[in-house]
């Protein structure tokens, strides 16, 4: 491909982001393969370039731009090398035309920025929200005590944390395809040491998803003890049992939800629980450098769902813990109704609860819990909070 036609190909695919953005599509990435998945004719050096210039008007773009043209002329404001290949040559943009749209520039549509800088998070310090992030992984202590990582890994402040170039690929190294290691955010990882599952608990991981934190907290159990999974979407569960399997995590019981019903499918855990981690659906405004056009998705109505299950989620764990044992409430958000104001709310409506303020490596004190950020901390965005049941 051409200079010029991978700009227009990043355009074609900027066009679909957007319009799946407008109505709560699929995500950019599958998009983008989806993409390059029928145009065989684009080489490796041509997917990585197109995704690399997609990406970066993404990130260019604070409101919803109206078109990927209109995105990319974001991007290429100020950079006459991009704009001279809107040439009209074969397969690349027509010609700039003086008056045309261009999308505006920013963090994320104005609203959201209103709700971040209520939370305490001023633009110049959010702005690291759409740098590239890190690859973190997490050494699997379940599959060996000596791993041999592939070149290129950092200690980060996680236990078991290392960390790796943006452009890492590890998906086909040794230690991945043995379960050696897993991807894990190291705010990720910082969230389940907050909730200091031991070996021999019973530990409830109410959101369990996919399980990346449930795995990580049968490591921490060494696979000694209960550990419940739980979810309502049916898919994201089963991709547990093959992550399970290939981690060497065994005794993992997976318990599928019905939404607003949980306690018919957890009353035998009623007051039996050391643990429940609440890993509550949030805005995702924390993980925007992994998912930039997710900023353009959210709306007022969803952060409103959003704030009242996350509170629904945690009166049902409170239901779950035995006296004495520990709620541990997490949101990958930046958003004090996600975070802080959520926490206060919580011991509100809980007598006989008391938020003890997590020891972590890193974060800073917000409110009850704990806030990591990609700024301060150098991890996506989290609040966590720990409760402990009188």
């Amino acid at each position: 491909m051409t200079p010029g036609a991978r700009v227009q190909a990043a355009i074609e695919i900027l066009d679909l982001v957007i319009d799946a953005a407008r109505a709560n599509g699929a995500p950019a990435d599958r998009l983008i393969s989806d993409w390059f998945r029928t145009r065989r004719f684009a080489g490796s050096k041509d997917r990585r370039a197109v995704r690399e210039l997609a990406y970066r008007a993404i990130r260019a773009c604070g409101e919803i731009p109206e078109s990927g043209r209109a995105a990319m002329l974001r991007l290429a404001a100020g950079d006459a090398d991009l704009v001279a290949l809107f040439d009209g040559s074969a397969h690349a943009p027509a010609p700039v035309v003086e008056g045309e749209p261009v999308a505006e520039p920013g963090l994320a549509p104005r609203w959201l920025v209103e709700r971040l800088a209520a939370s305490d998070v001023v633009e110049a310090d959010a702005m690291a929200l759409l740098d590239r992030a890190p690859l973190d992984v997490r050494v699997n202590t379940l599959s060996a005590e000596r791993v041999d990582l592939p070149e290129g890994a950092e200690r980060s402040v996680a236990a078991h944390g290392w960390r790796y170039p943006p452009e890492t690929r590890i998906e086909q190294a040794e230690a991945y395809l043995q379960g050696a290691i897993e991807v894990q955010d190291t705010g990720s990882q910082l969230t389940c040491e907050a909730v200091a599952a031991l070996p021999g608990e019973t530990i409830i991981d109410l959101c369990a998803g996919a399980g990346g934190k449930t795995l990580a907290l049968a490591a921490a159990m060494d696979n000694r003890g209960t550990l419940v999974a739980c979810d309502t979407d049916r898919t994201r569960l089963s991709r547990l049992a093959p992550r399970a399997v290939r981690a060497g995590a065994t005794g993992i019981e997976a318990v599928l939800l019905d939404p607003k019903k949980e306690m018919q499918a957890l009353q035998r855990f009623a007051d039996t629980a050391d643990a429940v981690l609440v890993d509550a659906p949030c805005s995702g405004t924390g993980t925007w450098r992994r998912n930039p056009e997710a900023r353009w998705r959210l709306t007022e109505a969803q952060l409103s769902r959003y704030v009242a299950t996350q509170s629904r989620l945690l009166d049902v764990a409170a239901k779950l813990v035995r006296p004495g044992g520990r709620l541990i409430f997490v949101t990958c958000s930046l958003l004090d109704e996600e975070g802080a104001s959520q926490a206060r709310d919580f011991l509100v409506r809980h007598v006989g609860w008391r938020a003890v303020v997590p020891e972590l490596p890193a974060g800073t004190v917000r409110g009850a819990g704990l806030r990591l950020s990609p700024w301060h901390d150098g991890t996506d965005g989290f609040f966590v909070a720990r409760f402990e049941r009188l």
